[in-house]
């Protein structure tokens, strides 16, 4: 039995659910939004809550219960709260700045990267060497976040580039004389 699947998820008042057509839709106050039911769950929309269990004993199901579960809360959380990931830039002359729905990101290349902020996401700069990115989506703000990390991940030596808030950087010793 999965201990987070047997637990339903509460609808909170100003969030409306409902199952049509092999989708669950979510409406609330941030937006709303949609996700795909997969056939080995069901999923029942009752009391101000969803609760969701396996539809026949197959392994498969039982392994999807969970995970199935923990999107519902996801879609439920993201269209009350959003989610948010922080980013720190460490290195000298690294710096970003938000501009409109572009992020100029100074990396140490010969030249300035651009990145187009998609739909649906917020990105804001409240530093030069913080970036903050958020969204009702819990996976686009998390792909976000690694497509703009991606430009210049953390390296070990001396802990340059664009890292996590909360992260941990393996700090490696460098040659020795």
């Amino acid at each position: 039995m999965s201990r987070i699947g047997k637990k339903p998820v509460a609808i909170p008042a100003g969030v409306t659910a409902s199952i049509a057509g092999g989708e669950l839709s979510v409406k609330g106050p941030k937006g709303t939004l949609t996700m795909k039911l997969a056939d080995l769950i069901s999923y029942e929309v009752q009391d101000g809550q969803i609760s969701v269990q396996p539809a026949n004993d197959s392994k498969q199901a039982r392994s999807f219960w969970g995970m199935q579960r923990t999107m519902v809360q996801n879609l439920i959380t993201g269209v009350t709260e959003g989610f948010t990931k922080t980013l720190e830039i460490t290195g000298v002359g690294y710096r970003a700045n938000a501009q409109g729905k572009n992020l100029k990101l100074q990396l140490g290349y010969s030249h300035d990267v651009d990145y187009a902020v998609p739909e649906g996401i917020t990105i804001a700069t409240p530093d030069q060497t913080t970036i903050t990115i958020t969204g009702i989506d819990k996976q686009q703000v998390g792909q976000v976040a690694a497509e703009i990390r991606r430009w210049r991940k953390p390296e070990p030596y001396k802990g340059k580039g664009i890292k996590y808030r909360g992260e941990f950087i393996f700090r490696k010793e460098g040659k020795k004389k």
